[in-house]
């Protein structure tokens, strides 16, 4: 392990000094950056729920089970700016891991050296009215809509997060403009360097080898606001290619999704959002698909000046449609397809479990939690999450007799361990964070046994 780090800071050097020899070769108005960061973490979970054996063809590998491993997350990125609208960006990303008590999954660098940045971005266009990002680029956080957009690649374990996407902003006043994209997600990476086991790593399917779960989609978004009401108006197509898994033939899908977000601003400190979604489609086979979900909340953060202790509440209810006939008809008619929003935003614990419905495959919950938290400081930030969880309908998937999942609680405590001092060009900073979740499951799972995660995370930027 100790060589391994070595030399994985040894191309991080070399990278960051080739950047040097670049700049001074450029003309006067462009610019060249590039830098790196390195995360480490340690994640510990103990009977993570699943599905109990043999329900759509994956059985419940960690109920019951310790699972203990190191995970080490090196990138490097650089950035040529050219003139005051446009910029080139790119990033390598890789993880490998360290078993503590599964040794035998243990990986060297480089395991999987992915190309997960490579985009060209132009803003402020035709006199302000054009931006546009072509290229390969990050999910989160994409057009504001988090139940969306949150993840293209979970099967690789937040190793990176990434899709292909072009889209471009036409802005036809300050508070009204309309986003259109299109997108592409890929199950296996050729853009790779790494060892030949990382090579049937799979970004959104189930591996075994069987073909990919590609997916493909694009859509617009209407933006704009009246008096002290933000909104969206969005209409989005995604597309999932027809894949087999355990010998059975699953059909190409199309779905349609037409949404609205409110997002009314009472004051300066305190929102409502609120979203409704419904899904609309045909699969190969010629059925008929149908679902919805919605989402309405509350937040809450007080308004004080810079260094004070900043805190916050926010909370909401979260609901997806299922589908009674989910283990039988292909993932039902009527199951909420959670389109790119697979990730962490519910429970990271969940993420090593919820493959009863796909992978990260957020669908069938009613969801209700409440966030607690404070912000003391730069990168200082301390909060509690909890929150009874339902299956919209009940569809046996967990091997109980009911709907209700459990009760989970999450508490996550962020701090700084050495900042940059940007006043003289710094950038080296070292922060983390150590989190823990706590699930005791309801009568929707087989087991009453409770479940837990802890991880601890150090970062480290350049």
């Amino acid at each position: 392990m100790k060589a391994t780090i070595a030399m994985l800071f040894s191309f991080c050097a070399m990278f960051l000094a080739m950047a040097g020899d670049v700049q001074a070769e450029l003309p006067p108005n462009f610019s060249f950056d590039a830098g790196g960061a390195l995360r480490t973490r340690q994640e510990i979970m103990h009977n993570v729920p699943s599905a109990p054996g043999g329900v759509l063809g994956r059985p419940g590998v960690y109920r019951g089970k310790t699972k203990n491993m190191f995970r080490f997350r090196p990138s490097v990125w650089a950035e040529l700016k050219m003139g005051e609208n446009w910029r080139i960006y790119g990033r390598l990303s890789d993880e490998f891991r360290a078993g503590i008590v599964q040794k035998t999954h243990n990986q060297t660098f480089p395991n999987e050296v992915v190309l997960d940045n490579l985009y060209i971005e132009g803003k402020g266009l035709f006199d302000d009215f054009l931006d546009l990002r072509v290229g390969r680029q990050d999910l989160i956080g994409l057009y504001g809509l988090d139940h969306i957009f949150t993840d293209g690649t979970p099967g690789d374990g937040s190793a990176t997060c990434y899709a292909d996407v072009a889209r471009i902003a036409l802005h036809f006043t300050q508070d009204s403009w309309l986003d259109l994209f299109a997108l592409a997600t890929h199950d296996h990476e050729e853009l790779r360097w790494g060892t030949k086991r990382s090579r049937h790593v799979r970004k959104t399917g189930f591996g075994r080898g069987e073909p990919e779960m590609d997916d493909w989609g694009f859509g617009a978004i209407w933006n704009s606001k009246i008096s002290n009401l933000d909104y969206q108006l969005f209409w989005i197509q995604k597309d999932t290619a027809s894949f087999h898994r355990d010998g059975v033939k699953h059909p190409r899908k199309q779905v349609n999704l037409l949404g609205v977000k409110l997002v009314p601003h009472w004051t300066e400190e305190f929102s409502t959002p609120f979203e409704a979604m419904g899904q609309i489609g045909k699969n190969g086979d010629g059925d008929t698909l149908a679902a919805y979900a919605g989402y309405a909340g509350f937040d809450w953060k007080k308004a004080v000046e810079k260094g004070q202790w900043r805190p916050y509440i926010n909370g909401g209810l979260l609901v997806q449609s299922g589908d009674k006939h989910t283990a039988d008809e292909d993932g039902g008619n009527h199951a909420w397809d959670p389109m790119w929003y697979r990730g962490v935003d519910d429970s990271e614990m969940f993420v090593y479990g919820c493959s009863q419905y796909g992978v990260c495959w957020w669908s069938n919950q009613i969801n209700l939690k409440s966030t607690l938290g404070v912000e003391f400081g730069y990168r200082h930030k301390a909060q509690i999450m909890a929150g009874p969880m339902w299956a919209e309908t009940k569809d046996g998937i967990g091997g109980g007799d009911g709907r209700y999942k459990g009760f989970l609680t999450q508490a996550r405590y962020d701090f700084p361990l050495y900042i940059a001092d940007k006043a003289t060009g710094g950038r080296l900073e070292v922060f983390g964070h150590v989190m823990a979740e706590f699930f005791n499951p309801g009568d929707y799972f087989e087991t009453d046994k409770p479940a837990y995660f802890f991880r601890w995370q150090i970062d480290v930027k350049f």
